[in-house]
């Protein structure tokens, strides 16, 4: 981590300058940091702390959300590229999911009994999905949990597979890492507080390498599940359609459980999800965000050897069938609260009436902003590129500025965003989403705050200059 003392006179002066104008801007979000930040444990708050950028280190504290924009309680308003992490593919509050919202809570909500909407809302995932049965969960992270336990229930064996640069949610199963040294290798857990022993029923290996293919033949025997994020959210560039095709047809013929973790990309790529574009179709997967309408959902869907493992199975009243299938345990409280299933239902309504033309038109305006965006990185020489999976966009790789003069690297892509936030953009780490609410005057002021953002870091020294510009 860079100290400030590092840094030259004119590094120093552009920092404190950004620092400054930002904290005047953002005062009251400040403020609300630091008086509740004795009593609040909150990571959001300390996600991304870097010592240079102390006083510009707390979240920005919205009062207010429509459309593609979001106020903050010092009445700034954003451009907002975050989206809910995914969530609002239709933008803020959009009147379609508020009016069904308004209307359960009218009808009130009924928690411990079935809700009258569940089989419609059943019906409809299944229709989108092409999956023969669906359970609901309240987040990703549990829907993700359950569809382990549930392959796990099927297949009678324990170790899974997950790829370095998955995410998964944050199930103590999934939270763990490949760490290599001195040119071995070691899967270990991510953080403290998290069983050691968690490692031993987890192989994490490359996204998209065929070696791995190898390394799952040679333990098959032993794999209950492959867990897969289709296209992983921190790298949208990765989209190995061959090597998803490829892992289909060695998992059916080694009885190894499928999962696609759907949470990010299902019903925002394709109605369908990954599993229609690229043409795959899993045991399992899970879907989540989308689908709630900004409600807390999870979902998990697949076919009914699976599914079973919930419930027993199917059974008719008026003759001697029953549950016969071997059950897990699966519970929740909050499991189909009304107001996440009135949501899901308004969601699954429009999508269907709006057909794949949504997802088509919004993958292509991505598209072509990245595009813009990578023209002018490329034009100006700055070791950045973007890529899009539909309307997701983020780096096509990592990369950290360089500070000049003395050669100190400072993560310039934390600094970037505070410029960025100092514009009134809001982005998700290094990308975002793009929504059917975002309008064109929309992306032409996210590139324009961009170019604008680098000239300035430029002029504080904390980028070069291109060869252009030193001709001039």
């Amino acid at each position: 981590m860079v100290s400030i003392e590092s840094l030259n006179t004119r590094q120093r002066r552009h920092l404190q300058g950004i620092t400054e104008r930002y904290n005047k801007r953002t005062n009251k979000s400040k403020k609300f940091a630091k008086s509740y930040r004795q009593i609040l444990a909150d990571n959001q708050a300390f996600n991304g702390f870097n010592f240079p950028l102390k006083e510009m280190c707390y979240p920005i504290v919205c009062q207010h959300s429509l459309g593609s924009k979001v106020r903050d309680i010092d009445d700034n308003e954003y451009v907002d590229f975050i989206m809910g992490s995914g969530i609002n593919l239709f933008g803020h509050n959009p009147s379609f999911i508020k009016e069904a919202l308004i209307v359960q809570l009218e009808k009130g909500i009924q928690l411990g009994t079935q809700i009258d909407l569940i089989g419609e809302v059943t019906e409809g995932v299944c229709e989108l999905t092409g999956m023969e049965r669906v359970a609901f969960s309240n987040t990703g992270t549990e829907a993700v949990m359950t569809a382990i336990r549930l392959a796990r229930t099927a297949t009678g064996r324990e170790k899974i597979v997950i790829f370095s640069g998955s995410y998964h949610g944050h199930f103590d199963g999934t939270l763990v890492e490949l760490k290599r040294k001195n040119g071995n290798s070691k899967i270990v857990t991510i953080a403290p507080g998290i069983l050691a022993n968690i490692a031993d029923n987890v192989l994490v290996l490359d996204y998209g390498n065929s070696q791995s293919l190898e390394i799952i033949k040679a333990h098959e025997q032993e794999l209950a599940a492959i867990l897969v994020e289709p296209v992983q959210s921190r790298r949208p560039n990765l989209q190995p359609r061959e090597f998803l095709q490829e892992l289909r047809q060695l998992t059916k013929e080694s009885g190894i459980t499928l999962i696609f973790d759907e949470m990010v990309t299902g019903f925002r790529i394709h109605l369908g999800g990954a599993q229609a574009w690229f043409g795959v179709e899993a045991d399992l997967a899970t879907y989540g965000k989308i689908i709630g309408g900004g409600m807390p959902i999870g979902i998990i869907a697949g076919k009914a050897d699976y599914m079973n493992g919930i419930d027993g199975g199917m059974w008719n009243y008026g003759d001697s069938s029953y549950p016969h299938a071997k059950t897990t345990f699966f519970a929740g409280t909050f499991c189909k609260h009304p107001l996440a299933i009135a949501a899901a239902r308004a969601v699954i309504k429009h999508l269907k009436t709006q057909g794949l033309t949504l997802q088509q038109q919004l993958n292509e305006r991505t598209s072509q902003m990245v595009k813009r965006l990578n023209d002018f990185f490329e034009k100006d020489e700055l070791p950045i590129r973007m890529a899009n999976f539909g309307s997701l966009f983020g780096s096509a790789f990592s990369a950290n500025y360089v500070l000049t003069d003395n050669s100190v690297s400072l993560p310039g892509l934390d600094l970037l965003k505070y410029h960025l936030l100092d514009r009134r953009i809001m982005l998700r780490g290094r990308g975002g989403f793009l929504s059917t609410a975002h309008t064109n005057e929309d992306i032409d002021y996210m590139i324009w705050a961009v170019k604008d953002s680098i000239e300035e870091l430029r002029s504080g020294g904390f980028l070069p200059t291109n060869s252009a510009q030193l001709t001039n």
